[in-house]
Parts: C-alpha cells; sequence; structure tokens
C-alpha cells in the first residue's frame, strides 16, 4: 500500500503542474468543463481494457489531470453564482456528494471484486455528465467581467427567469448592467496576466499564505492517511468510514464557517488535526484499535478543513484570476501531498520525527490562516483593485446590490 500510495502523490503532483492550462480564465469554465467530463470518460473506460500496467498509469493520470480542472471549475461556479451568506452551503454540499461518493466506492468494490469491471461501473455515468454539461451555466460574473456583457447578460436572464423574475428581458439590459457594474468593468478594462498575482504586493501576500495553508493542509493530510498502511483493517470498510465520517466533517465545517468565521474555523480544524498527529505519536502499535480511532477521527477532521480552506481561498480571490490562482495555490497542495510520503524516509533517523513534522505543518498553517483577512458575508473581489480597498462598505453594497436585484437570489 505504501508504494501504491507513493506513486499516486507523486503523480498528483504532475496534475496540478497542468491544472492552470486547464481551468485558464480566457476559455471559461462551462467549455473546460465539458472537455475535461469527454477526457475524463474515454480515458477511464479505456483504463479497463489497458493491455499493460503503463498504459494503465498513463490513463490514471489523464484522469486524475481531468478530475482536478472538474473540481476547480465546479467550485468556482457554485462561488460565483451564489451570494455570500450561501456560498459556503454551496461549497459544502458539493463536498456532501464526493462523501456519498467515496462510500459508493468502498461498497462496490467490496461487492465487485473484478477491476475491470468496477472501473466501467465508474466510468461509464460520466458520459451522461458529459451530456448534462450542455445546460450547465457559465458564470455570469466573470463573463461581465471579461469585457462579454451579452453573453453575460444571457445567462443573467436565465437565471432571473429560473428565479422567478418573470419581466427579466425588459429590465435586465446591456445599459443596465453596464451602469451598474460600471467600477468593476473599468477596473477589468485590463486583463491581468500571471505576473499580477505576484506583482500587486496585496494579492501577493495572499497568494503566498494560501499556497502554504494549502501545502501544509494537504502534507498533514496525506500524512494521516499514510498512516492507514500501519492498520490492521478491511481496507473496504476503512474506505467507507472515511466517506461516512467526511459527512458530519462536512457539517461541522459549515456550522463553523457560519459562527465563528473562515479564519477561526481553520484554526479549529488544523490545530485539532495536529493534536491527533501528535496523540499518534504515544500511542503504542500494538493498540491497534486505539489508533484506528484517532487516525480515522483525524481523517475526519482535515475533511472539514479542507472544506473551510476551499471556501476562503475562491472568497479571497478576484474573479478576473481567480481560476489562475486556483491552479497555483493548488500546485503547492499537491507539492504538499508528495511531500508527505517522502518524509517518511526519516524514520530511518527518527521514528516519530515525519508525524512530528506532519503535526507542526498542521498547526502553523492554523496559525497562518489569522494573517487572511476574514470574508464572511463579504462580496467576492470582481478585480485586483477590489483587493487594494481598504474600504470595502461601498462596494460590497453596491455589488451585493447588483447580483441580488439581477438574479433575484
Amino acid at each position: 500500500m505504501g508504494n501504491g500510495y507513493t506513486k499516486n502523490t507523486s503523480n498528483n503532483k504532475c496534475w496540478h503542474k497542468f491544472e492552470e492550462k486547464l481551468t485558464s480564465y480566457t476559455a471559461g469554465g462551462n467549455a473546460i468543463m465539458a472537455y475535461c467530463f469527454l477526457q475524463l470518460a474515454i480515458v477511464e473506460t479505456g483504463a479497463a481494457f489497458s493491455p499493460t500496467f503503463l498504459v494503465y498509469c498513463l490513463l490514471r493520470f489523464l484522469a486524475g489531470l481531468s478530475t482536478t480542472a472538474i473540481m476547480t471549475n465546479s467550485t468556482i461556479l457554485i462561488i460565483e453564482w451564489t451570494k455570500p451568506k450561501f456560498q459556503v452551503m454551496g461549497v459544502t454540499l458539493s463536498r456532501f456528494a464526493s462523501g456519498f461518493g467515496q462510500i459508493l466506492l468502498g461498497g462496490l468494490a467490496f461487492v465487485i471484486r473484478d477491476w475491470c469491471t468496477l472501473q466501467l461501473v465508474f466510468s461509464i455515468p460520466v458520459f451522461f455528465l458529459l451530456v448534462l454539461t450542455r445546460w450547465l451555466s457559465e458564470s455570469a460574473r466573470w463573463l461581465i467581467i471579461t469585457n462579454k456583457p451579452q453573453k453575460g447578460l444571457k445567462e443573467l436572464r436565465r437565471a432571473a427567469h429560473m428565479n422567478g423574475m418573470k419581466n427579466s428581458g425588459v429590465t435586465l439590459t446591456v445599459e443596465f448592467v453596464t451602469s451598474t457594474m460600471k467600477e468593476e468593468l473599468e477596473a477589468a478594462q485590463t486583463k491581468p496576466s500571471l505576473a499580477a498575482l505576484f506583482r500587486n504586493p496585496h494579492l501577493r501576500k495572499r497568494m503566498f499564505l494560501l499556497c502554504f495553508v494549502r501545502f501544509s493542509t494537504w502534507m498533514s493530510t496525506f500524512g494521516l492517511i499514510l498512516h492507514l498502511q500501519y492498520l490492521e483493517m478491511n481496507i473496504f470498510l476503512l474506505h467507507g468510514l472515511l466517506g461516512v465520517l467526511s459527512l458530519p466533517a462536512n457539517y461541522v465545517a459549515l456550522f463553523a464557517m457560519n459562527w465563528l468565521g473562515r479564519r477561526k474555523g481553520q484554526l479549529l480544524f488544523m490545530s485539532l488535526v495536529g493534536i491527533s498527529i501528535f496523540a499518534i505519536i504515544f500511542v503504542p502499535q500494538e493498540m491497534q484499535t486505539l489508533r484506528m480511532v484517532l487516525t480515522v477521527l483525524g481523517g475526519g477532521l482535515p475533511c472539514a478543513a479542507a472544506t473551510t480552506s476551499l471556501c476562503h481561498a475562491n472568497e479571497l480571490l478576484p474573479t478576473v484570476i481567480r481560476a489562475t490562482a486556483l491552479g497555483i495555490i493548488g500546485i503547492a497542495g499537491s507539492i504538499g501531498g508528495a511531500l508527505a510520503p517522502l518524509l517518511m524516509t526519516l524514520t530511518t533517523y527518527s521514528e516519530p520525527l515525519p508525524w512530528i513534522i506532519y503535526g507542526v505543518f498542521a498547526i502553523l498553517s492554523g496559525l497562518v490562516v489569522l494573517l487572511l483577512p476574514e470574508t464572511r458575508n463579504e462580496p467576492l473581489p470582481d478585480s485586483i483593485q477590489d483587493i487594494e480597498k481598504e474600504d470595502k462598505g461601498s462596494r460590497q453594497a453596491k455589488q451585493e446590490d447588483t447580483f441580488i436585484k439581477v438574479t433575484q437570489f
């Protein structure tokens, strides 16, 4: 299990290197998702008929590349189509779906022991998901900010009609949208490049801090998963249990984000992750039951931390370059995940040393989050200029009025 896991985490590092290209804001989320669903369906189905292990690894590599872009763009669409009060609920519901998927995977893998058949059971439904992307709305916010008001207006009218605005065709005009979002459109006249993420001091600070948080979160998470190989437990049952545990973990994350805020929520969860890792160090190998309980409980905490971190990162980044920024942050996370199994080589010098590193970085990431702004009930920044503004009162009132008024969310 250890060798297989090391291989997978190394592949994760490669997958995320391509994530920035797949989530480029120049193509649009819908086109990216349709392409990625098509690629995912083809390569996953082809993997079931792989003649050699090398071909199988190559196809799984392409599948992981597509999955990363699908997950990133799905979260962006949820965030950009939802008012601030319900953004975390939308993201958490998507994480609930991931938990149910993990439970389903464990159950079907227990029933269907033939890997080829199991592969087809999960790959064929992806073709139906590809068809559904035809009715998926592009982000109107992204379209307007990137100087495509006509397309953005079409999506706004569609959303307004779904929300009960029968006269949306009359009230929603290009003039209305451009006048209401005049400030945002003026700021978006200059398309930001990749270098803009690090040229602006305010955005650069956010990027470095978010990269460190994602790096530490994934390294600690994969460190806990590495510990599973030491547990004498049915792998199907364990996989199902982790999926089940992710459901209440995400609910707790939703509650914490709404009541404590994004920063305090991440501090709480990552501190508990670090404490769980330190506790495992002092539990003898013979006490398998206690080690299993600590590992499984610790496996739910990173799930809550990841949900909180995902929401916070999306809310801190401007619309014009959000996807690209998330791609870079994803690279930082994948480096942390790839580094986790490599740290296990330090056991030759000191057996608890890797676990100490996992725990320290988990607690550090929780503390670093406190250096980032709180985003609870705050409007999404649309441009880099929004990041620079210290007084968000006028922008919040205007943006919320625009988004609610034109779509009736």
